[in-house]
């Protein structure tokens, strides 16, 4: 199953999906155009293999609080909510 964004267009219909520039299609009805995309998918699974890609649960999660001690990042941190602090009392004053 693929998620699609089906979207109007120049008084056309306009199918894709999300993320692959390469997979979109056209029609005259929202029908049409899925039912074009349908064809280019099944023409491209002809043509190839589709298969899963399962990545190792490790990844961004791995660098959470890696950096907890570094002063130059509690210095920017601290900087940040400083204009932060000054926008807010600048857009809503008491």
């Amino acid at each position: 199953m693929f998620p699609l964004l089906v979207e109007p267009l120049n008084g056309r219909f306009q199918a894709s999906v999300p993320g692959s520039p390469a997979l979109r299609a056209k029609g005259a009805t929202r029908d049409e155009a899925v039912a074009a995309l349908r064809a280019d998918l099944d023409a491209r699974s002809a043509r190839g293999e589709l298969v899963w890609l399962n990545l190792p649960t490790s990844g961004v999660t791995d660098f959470a609080g890696s950096h907890k001690d570094d002063p130059d990042l509690r210095e920017i941190c601290e900087e940040a909510y400083r204009l932060r602090d000054a926008q807010k009392r600048a857009e809503f004053p008491e």
